[in-house]
């Protein structure tokens, strides 16, 4: 996102730049977002153009009336001079330990069902056992190609090959990371990883453009051509309340339950199978 500074005006520091990408993404005016913050426009005026340097506690509630995720809300503090509000800790690390034995406990308690671990950009951190043997059985022995699930989806030689209702599919997946610019416009990782999936084949150009009108279905199957026959799941996802670390902010654990009782005998004897 870029915009044109007046001539005239002040150089706009980085935390006026921040401050004036994310107001427009959120289709406020200064006095919107001032009245939101508790703040004069005047002040807010003078924050986006480098006169006036905010106090630690009028970043915040800037941050909170943008609705800003954790991830950003740091870059906005270090952005005004200040250190970050919320840490940032490895999964593996000790700091974690019980919040990652929460996680196991889940994706083991899903058998025999697929279940995996999301981060913010999509990449698949953690998998049980029942999403390795669905894996394996969709894709005849072979591993996917990808790490990262929409690379997974979008790829003719990963998934993309045998999910049966796969324009239902992409088309889901592309909205919801569409989304979720939208409610962090400037994470240029996941912006670019969206641009990366029209690059492959065949993905309709009308995807481009944000749906404003036509909601997501409540329910979505995902259908898979198999050597067992057609396997169907829907999907639930899980994340942590209230989260005070940006890891846990920003995962997500996916839960794959089966919507026929075909696909439920089909995840049962790999399980036994397997034992």
């Amino acid at each position: 996102m870029t915009f044109q500074a007046d001539a005239n005006a002040l150089p706009y520091t980085p935390l006026g730049v921040l401050l004036r990408e994310w107001r427009v993404a959120r289709r406020m005016s200064q006095l919107a977002l001032a009245m939101e913050a508790g703040m004069s426009a005047r002040h807010l005026s003078y924050v986006e153009t480098g006169k006036a340097q905010p106090s630690r506690e009028i970043i915040s509630r800037l941050a909170n009336a943008l609705e800003m995720p954790l991830r950003e809300r740091n870059a906005l503090m270090i952005a005004g001079g200040y250190a970050p509000e919320f840490p940032e800790n490895a999964l593996s690390t000790p700091a974690l330990e019980r919040m990652r034995q929460a996680i196991d406990l889940i994706i083991a308690h899903q058998e025999p069902y697929p279940a995996f671990v999301l981060d913010r950009h999509w990449n698949v951190l953690k998998a049980n056992r029942a999403a390795m043997r669905i894996n394996l059985l969709l894709m005849n022995g072979r591993n996917s190609r990808h790490a990262n699930l929409l690379h997974q989806v979008f790829d003719p030689e990963d998934f993309r090959s045998v999910i049966v209702n796969w324009a239902e599919v992409a088309e889901k997946f592309i909205r919801h990371a569409q989304e979720q610019l939208a409610a962090s416009p400037t994470d240029t990782v996941l912006r670019n990883l969206v641009s990366e999936l029209f690059q492959y084949p065949d993905v309709p150009e009308h995807w481009r453009r944000r749906d404003l009108i036509n909601g997501p279905a409540p329910v979505l199957t995902l259908a898979f051509r198999s050597d067992e026959g057609e396997l169907r799941f829907f999907e639930t996802i899980t994340t942590f309340s209230m989260p005070r670390d940006l890891t846990l902010d920003e995962l997500r654990i996916e839960c794959a339950f089966p919507a026929d009782d075909h696909t439920a005998a089909v995840c049962a004897r790999l399980a036994s199978a397997s034992s």
